[in-house]
């Protein structure tokens, strides 16, 4: 097929799209279910829908807009799970469906609305949507000039917006795992108003997301550890795990280069050389005591702080 639309995209155009009927429910199911599957494998390679674009779907239903991710569902516990080039690919769904969505600034952790549940072994994204087609449509169009826009490396991805049938039996439906989950961190970048693709963005907004994700009244919130060693490297954990950077990726400098240099030491962070740069990111076999040391304060053993 080259260079052209998928075998899903054709049948969808040929039912009629968003308005197609249930009668052509299993087939676009099917076709979609192997798109997916098409898609999981092509991310985990040099180059991503460069023959033909992996597919996102998109869908209104009930009062929520639906995302379907050529992305495991594990991804919702544990962001290990995926590669970077995934990881990004479902912060930039995350963006658009927000976006989409027009929820408005957060006021609380709890006004976080984006939820994740499982489409078969796939990811699906719900956010509530007043108007859940003019917001798919609008989450369409937004993901379709982002992919064009080449802001993430290496990939080739096409949005179709289908049917609200067509992605029935998703199910178990919960909040992302994790206070600074990427995707709950995209949901509360967006609404304040940047873009979660973009780090410098992210940076400025660290204070407010901080104030926002972690939980009120604990005496272990990262950025109020006590302990100056502590505090940098739980938030150098945090800003990491809030970024995605689970796998090979691409303020108080001398303390914080001691306390990464500890963390490579103890096999909590990766790293790589890349033309002449050093390149670190979350060790995923470490994911539970990274958890512990971000969320309690709870050193692991191997890790001597500075």
């Amino acid at each position: 097929m080259g260079q052209g639309g998928s075998e899903l995209e054709l049948a969808l155009e040929d039912a009629g799209g968003v308005e197609a009927g249930r009668e052509f429910s299993a087939r676009l199911r099917t076709l979609l279910d192997a798109e997916l599957e098409r898609g999981v494998s092509e991310l985990a390679e040099a180059r991503t829908g460069y023959e033909t674009p992996i597919v996102v779907a998109v869908a209104p239903r009930d009062h929520a807009l639906l995302a379907a991710l050529p992305v495991v569902k594990e991804l919702r516990a544990d962001t290990g799970a995926v590669g970077d080039r995934a990881a990004a690919l479902a912060i930039a769904v995350v963006e658009q469906v927000v976006e989409g969505a027009t929820p408005g600034p957060p006021r609380t952790r709890e006004d976080l609305r984006l939820v994740l549940g499982a489409l078969g072994d796939m990811l699906v994204l719900s956010y509530p949507a007043g108007s859940p087609l003019e917001a798919a449509e609008y989450a369409e169009e937004g993901l379709n000039t982002e992919f064009e826009s080449r802001r993430i490396d290496r990939l080739r991805a096409r949005a179709l917006l289908v049917p609200g049938h067509v992605l029935e039996g998703a199910d178990d439906l919960r909040a992302p795992i994790g206070t600074t989950h990427p995707l709950r961190v995209a949901d509360a970048v967006t609404r304040l108003g940047a873009s979660p693709l973009d780090e410098d963005a992210v940076d400025l907004l660290e204070a407010q997301l901080l104030q926002l994700l972690e939980p009120a009244g604990s005496v272990t919130r990262a950025h109020e550890d006590p302990d100056p060693s502590r505090r940098i490297t739980r938030r150098i954990l945090q800003r990491l795990d809030g970024m995605g950077k689970w796998g090979f990726a691409g303020n108080e400098r001398a303390r914080a280069y001691e306390v990464g240099e500890a963390l490579v030491d103890a096999d909590l962070l990766a790293e790589k050389p890349s033309v002449g740069q050093r390149h670190v990111c979350l060790n995923p076999r470490k994911s539970n005591e990274i958890r512990r040391l971000i969320d309690e304060g709870e050193l692991p053993p191997g890790l001597t702080l500075p």
